[in-house]
């Protein structure tokens, strides 16, 4: 561990159902992939810490369900939420449609004033599945002011840790925090 500093930013997945936000943490905290789905019920939390220059960064990850009646409980999940990402599945076009009018909404309605988000489609492994387009994506990102688009596989892999790092550095600058 490099020096005493320690931050710690609470950050926040948000999405349908199935999109793959418990995938996605898996993928970038343990590195592995379960075949098997279990919906997430109410909240998971997850810690991960990652060393910068000269600073300890500890990640508290809320994994928040996207099911319907978990709505009442989701509002008091956001208290110190820094950062946000909003994940929607490439080949449902309604988990597409539902970051801006569902999620986008309830993070605005609760969240902090300057949330960092950044907008991710995932499973891009499912290529021939695939219904909402890199451009669509990029669009929405724009429209919703994310502060950067990533598509993701959470099974393979490809991009989840870029995802995390570019929604931390985003957090940190907002934060004005110098590490």
């Amino acid at each position: 561990m490099s020096g005493d500093n320690i931050i710690v930013l609470k950050l926040v997945l948000l999405g349908d159902p199935a999109v793959g936000k418990t995938s996605l943490i898996d993928m970038y905290t343990q590195h592995r992939f379960k075949e098997d789905y279990k919906p997430t019920l109410g909240v998971n939390i997850v810690l991960k810490e990652i060393d910068e220059i000269d600073a300890q960064i500890r990640l508290i990850i809320w994994d928040i369900a996207g099911q319907e009646k978990y709505v009442v409980s989701r509002k008091m999940f956001f208290h110190g939420v820094v950062g946000a990402l909003f994940v929607y599945d490439v080949t449902r076009e309604e988990t597409f449609r539902n970051v801006e009018s569902k999620w986008l909404k309830d993070a605005n309605e609760y969240g902090e004033q300057d949330l960092s988000h950044v907008l991710i489609g995932n499973k891009i492994d499912l290529e021939s599945s695939r219904i909402v387009s890199t451009e669509m994506g990029k669009e929405l990102a724009e429209k919703i002011n994310a502060s950067d688009y990533v598509e993701t596989s959470a099974k393979y892999g490809d991009n989840v840790e870029e995802a995390f790092k570019k929604l931390v550095s985003k957090v940190l600058e907002n934060l004005r925090v110098e590490y």
